[in-house]
C-alpha cells in the first residue's frame, strides 16, 4: 500500500469509528453509571464489551485468527476516537484481554489458548493474582506456596490489590513451586478457577467509597497440572510477558482519555464561575497551569505513539515503557490535584463517579485520590526512576543496604 493509500485507509477508517461512536455510545452512560449497584456496573461493562466485539473494537490488538488484527495504525485512530467520543472504558475486561490474552498468546499451550480466547470473547473475567501483603513491589519476594500432589498443584497463601476479583470468573496466579530456590527461580505461574473450592475473596473498601481492590486468601486450593502455564519454576519470565502488556496501546488509550475528556472537563472547571462571580481561568496563574497540562499532554502522547510504532518494530528500549508510565501517572496525579483545588470545597462534596469511567471523570478528589492507583501499583515512581537510571541511562546500581 502506498504512503497516499494508506493515509485514504486511515481517514476512512477514522470516519467510520466515529460513525459507530455517534450511534452506540449511549449518551446517559455516565449518569447511569453514577451510584449503580455492582451488578449494574457487571452487566453494563458485559453489554458494552459485546458492542464494541460487534463492531470489530474489543480486541485489535489481538491477531486475526482471533478476533483482532488491526493494524498498529488503525488501532491508534480507534483509541484515538474512542477517547475522543468518551466511550465507557472495558474496566472488567482490560486484565482478560490485554493481561490473560498475552500470557496465553505468548506461554499458553492449544488446549489453554482454544479453551480461554473464546471465552474471554464471551465475557470471562480475569483478575491478576501477583501482589501479596509481604511483598511490597518486590513482586518476586511472594510467599504463596503451590506444592505438587499428582496430578494437580495444591495452593496456599494471599494476594492483595486484585482489581475486580470479586467479578472474575479465572485469575492469573504465581506462587512459589520451589522455596529453596533464588527467588526469581523458584516461581510458576497457574490459571486458577475461581469456582474452585478454598478461595476467599474479600473486596478492599477504598477512600473513594469504591471496592475496586481485592484481598483472595487461598487455603489448599487444588489446581489441575494442566493449568500450568510454561514450565515449573519459570513463571517469572512468563510473569514479564503479562506485565509487558501494560505498555504500548493501554498507555495510549489512557494518554488520549486524558488528554481529551479529562483536559476538557479541566478546561470547564476552570471556566465555570465561583461563588466570588469570578472564572478561574481569567487569572493568568490558572491560565498559565493549563497551558502547562496542554504542553505535557502533547508530549505524553508523542511518547505514547512513540513506544506503540517501536514495539510493532520491536525495538522498544529496557527503560522505556517505565518512562512513559512514570509520565502519565504523575501528570494524571498533578492535573486531578489541580482540578481538586479549582473545585475548592464544593468538589469534597462530589461523592460519587462513573463506575465505567477513567481517572479522570471530573469528579476531582475522587480522581486525585484514584490516581495513586498510579503512581504506586505496577512499580511506584520511584522504582520507575531507578529502572530508567539504570536499564535507560547505563548509571551504576543503586547500593544494597546491609549486603
Amino acid at each position: 500500500m502506498t504512503a497516499v493509500a494508506a493515509h485514504e485507509d486511515l481517514i476512512a477508517f477514522r470516519a467510520e469509528v466515529r460513525d459507530w461512536c455517534r450511534a452506540h455510545i449511549p449518551p446517559d452512560w455516565r449518569a447511569t453509571q453514577t451510584g449503580a449497584s455492582s451488578a449494574e456496573f457487571a452487566a453494563f461493562q458485559r453489554d458494552w464489551f459485546q458492542a464494541l466485539r460487534g463492531a470489530g473494537y474489543a480486541v485489535p490488538h489481538w491477531p486475526r485468527e482471533w478476533g483482532g488484527g488491526l493494524s498498529v495504525p488503525r488501532q491508534v485512530v480507534l483509541y484515538q476516537e474512542l477517547a475522543a467520543h468518551d466511550a465507557p472504558r472495558l474496566v472488567l475486561a482490560f486484565v482478560a484481554i490485554h493481561h490473560a490474552a498475552a500470557t496465553l498468546l505468548a506461554a499458553g499451550t492449544d488446549a489453554q489458548r482454544n479453551r480461554h480466547l473464546p471465552a474471554i470473547l464471551d465475557g470471562e473475567i480475569w483478575v491478576q493474582g501477583f501482589s501479596e501483603p509481604e511483598a511490597g513491589s518486590d513482586l518476586a519476594a511472594l510467599s504463596t506456596i503451590a506444592h505438587r500432589d499428582g496430578d494437580e498443584y495444591v495452593v496456599s497463601g494471599q494476594k492483595v490489590w486484585a482489581s475486580g476479583a470479586q467479578y472474575a470468573d479465572w485469575c492469573l496466579l504465581l506462587a512459589r513451586t520451589d522455596p529453596n530456590a533464588p527467588k526469581r527461580k523458584g516461581i510458576s505461574y497457574f490459571l486458577m478457577d475461581m469456582r474452585t473450592p478454598g478461595i476467599d475473596v474479600r473486596p478492599i473498601r477504598q477512600a473513594t467509597g469504591e471496592s475496586h481492590f481485592c484481598e483472595i486468601f487461598l487455603d489448599e486450593v487444588p489446581i489441575p497440572a494442566a493449568n500450568l502455564i510454561g514450565a515449573e519454576h519459570a513463571g517469572w519470565q512468563v510473569a514479564q510477558r503479562t506485565l509487558g502488556a501494560e505498555r504500548g496501546l493501554t498507555m495510549l488509550e489512557l494518554s488520549e482519555r486524558l488528554g481529551n475528556a479529562g483536559f476538557r472537563r479541566l478546561l470547564e472547571s476552570c471556566a465555570r464561575s465561583n461563588r466570588q462571580g469570578r472564572r478561574p481561568i481569567d487569572d493568568p496563574a490558572v491560565a498559565d497551569r493549563l497551558a502547562v497540562f496542554d504542553t505535557e499532554i502533547t508530549g505524553l502522547r508523542a511518547l505514547c505513539l512513540d513506544l506503540v510504532q517501536r514495539h510493532d518494530r520491536d525495538a522498544v528500549g529496557p527503560a522505556d515503557a517505565s518512562i512513559v508510565k512514570l509520565y502519565y501517572s504523575e501528570l494524571l496525579q498533578r492535573m486531578t490535584d489541580f482540578g481538586a483545588e479549582i473545585g475548592g470545597v464544593a468538589a469534597h462534596g462530589v461523592l460519587r463517579k462513573p463506575m465505567s469511567g477513567g481517572w479522570e471523570s471530573g469528579a476531582w478528589v475522587l480522581d486525585f485520590i484514584g490516581s495513586w492507583e498510579w503512581t504506586i501499583p505496577g512499580g511506584a515512581s520511584e522504582i520507575q526512576r531507578t529502572i530508567i537510571g539504570e536499564r535507560g541511562l547505563g548509571l551504576p546500581r543503586e547500593p544494597v543496604f546491609g549486603s
